[in-house]
């Protein structure tokens, strides 16, 4: 029998401190961008902040677009 892998409702979520490594800045920018309502769409679970890595993705597409106009 060929076991199927798992899929994790979380596999397409990254935390706040992966994040920031991917973009290279520190986990209080985001948060300073949150309470700013410029960094991308995030939820709070607990003590966790999550971001669809799909929406990361668009916001960084959002902000390349911002850039290109200037």
């Amino acid at each position: 029998m060929a076991h199927e892998p798992r899929h994790s409702v979380l596999n397409d979520w990254i935390n706040r401190a992966e994040l920031a490594r991917q973009l290279s800045v520190t986990t209080d920018t985001l948060a300073r961008w949150a309470t700013q309502g410029i960094g991308p769409p995030r939820i709070r679970i607990g003590r966790r902040v999550l971001y669809r890595r799909a929406s990361v993705e668009k916001w960084l597409a959002e902000m390349e677009r911002k850039s290109a106009c200037r």
